[in-house]
């Protein structure tokens, strides 16, 4: 019986697709004084927050701020506050989190259309427009890096293409935002939806989100409509309500304009942490950021490569924050993950659906995404296979890493 004693923690190296790792400066900020949610000097965190979204999103949007909860919430926020019973809804699914976006818009009413990829591709923006064209639906949801798979999906395109037909593109970037390029703007996304604990290497508990005036004009009806449901409670206004009260952005935003209408008790200290998480990431600089990522992404590969491990998937859309690799034939993945967990404190993460079992995913991502991270790993992944009688090149990993980091510091400095 553990009695009274204090919790213990045990240190580990987190190289996930999620969550990794906490910047030290988001949990220094998260230990700070509770301040009520209507407090002057609370409120101003919250509007220095919405700028600070902004900037990282890439966007103008007015609205930018983050709901209570993982990232599913913030998910089921946005499908659920524009989704009405009948829509029709387009989702390409080429990993896990597609078919999440199913399960979520079919709960909201919609009439569903699924097109799909076998796992390990994406799709060439063309096929997703046949697709629109086909279906014609009032709204494109769709997946940028599904963490399931490793693969990235080419969005500015198929945006440019919703506009041009008046269809809404929201987009699941919660595995993207903050460790690789993801223009909110430039590629005409009306909605997208990011998590804290991947690359903004925040704890997992809020899902920050951006929409535009297209969204917000559906907001604005809706809540038209329930505001008139007092005295016209017709079938069709009933079936336009939006379903959800804790997701309904419609209220969210009333919250978080200067109106400050109470909605619900903020998450305070998540919210210091994001935004000490957001301006870590503007201090080093979106183009360095997505750099440094790439690079020990690279390193990562080239020593993964090197042990005679194959990557899963095509490497053409590849995501520059997570690595699939291929398990041996023969070998039994979660043992190996067990040893990495026991023997060296390090956790990488396995699969699920027709994957389960059969590949294994690093994430670099975020505070994660560090050079030590890479060796420790490679180094801690090719004792363990060895212990575990799988035959590797020994010692060529982590050479082939330090390689690499050589060369990019090279081209670095010619650089500059």
């Amino acid at each position: 019986m553990r009695g009274n004693q204090p919790l213990h923690i045990p240190v580990r190296t987190i190289m996930t697709p999620g969550p990794v790792e906490v910047d030290p400066r988001v949990r220094q900020a998260m230990s700070h004084s509770i301040l009520g949610q209507f407090d002057p000097a609370f409120t101003s965190i919250m509007n220095e927050t919405m700028q600070l979204l902004r900037e990282v999103l890439q966007t103008k949007n007015e609205w930018a701020f983050p709901i209570d909860g993982t990232s599913r919430a913030g998910i089921e926020a946005m499908l659920c506050s524009v989704i009405e019973e009948g829509d029709k809804v387009l989702i390409p699914c080429f990993g896990r989190f597609g078919y999440l976006l199913k399960e979520i818009t079919e709960r909201c009413g919609a009439e569903v259309t699924i097109i799909e990829k076998e796992w390990g591709q994406v799709f060439e923006p063309e096929e997703i427009i046949r697709a629109l064209k086909k279906e014609q639906p009032k709204i494109l949801a769709m997946v940028h890096g599904d963490t399931s798979t490793g693969r990235m999906q080419p969005l500015q395109e198929i945006g440019k293409a919703c506009r041009e037909l008046d269809i809404l593109f929201i987009v699941d970037a919660v595995a993207t935002v903050g460790g690789t390029d993801v223009k909110t703007d430039e590629w005409f996304i009306d909605g997208l939806i990011t998590g804290t604990q991947k690359c903004l290497s925040v704890p997992s508990g809020m899902a920050p989100l951006t929409y535009n005036e297209r969204v917000e004009n559906i907001l604005k009806e809706r809540k038209s409509i329930e505001q008139g449901l007092i005295t016209e409670r017709s079938e069709v206004n009933v079936k336009r309500r939006i379903k959800s009260n804790y997701f309904d952005l419609s209220q969210l935003q009333d919250y978080w304009s200067p109106a400050r209408l109470n909605h619900h008790t903020e998450a305070t200290a998540m919210l210091y942490g994001l935004n000490e998480g957001l301006k870590l990431i503007l201090e080093e600089g979106l183009e360095q950021r997505f750099e440094r990522h790439r690079v020990n992404e690279q390193a990562l590969v080239a020593g993964i490569k090197a042990m005679g491990l194959t990557l899963f998937g095509d490497e053409a859309s590849k995501m520059p924050t997570v690595t699939c690799i291929s398990i041996p034939a023969g070998v039994n993945g979660e043992q190996v993950r067990r040893m990495l967990l026991d023997e060296f404190g390090i956790e990488i993460a396995s699969s699920f659906g027709p994957l389960a079992g059969k590949i294994w995913r690093i994430g670099t991502m975020g505070y994660s995404c560090q050079k030590r991270n890479v060796l420790l790993t490679l180094g801690a992944l090719e004792a363990v296979l060895i212990a575990s009688g799988v035959s590797v090149h020994r010692g060529e990993a982590v050479q082939a890493a330090l390689s690499y980091y050589s060369e990019a510091l090279k081209e670095e400095r010619a650089v500059l």
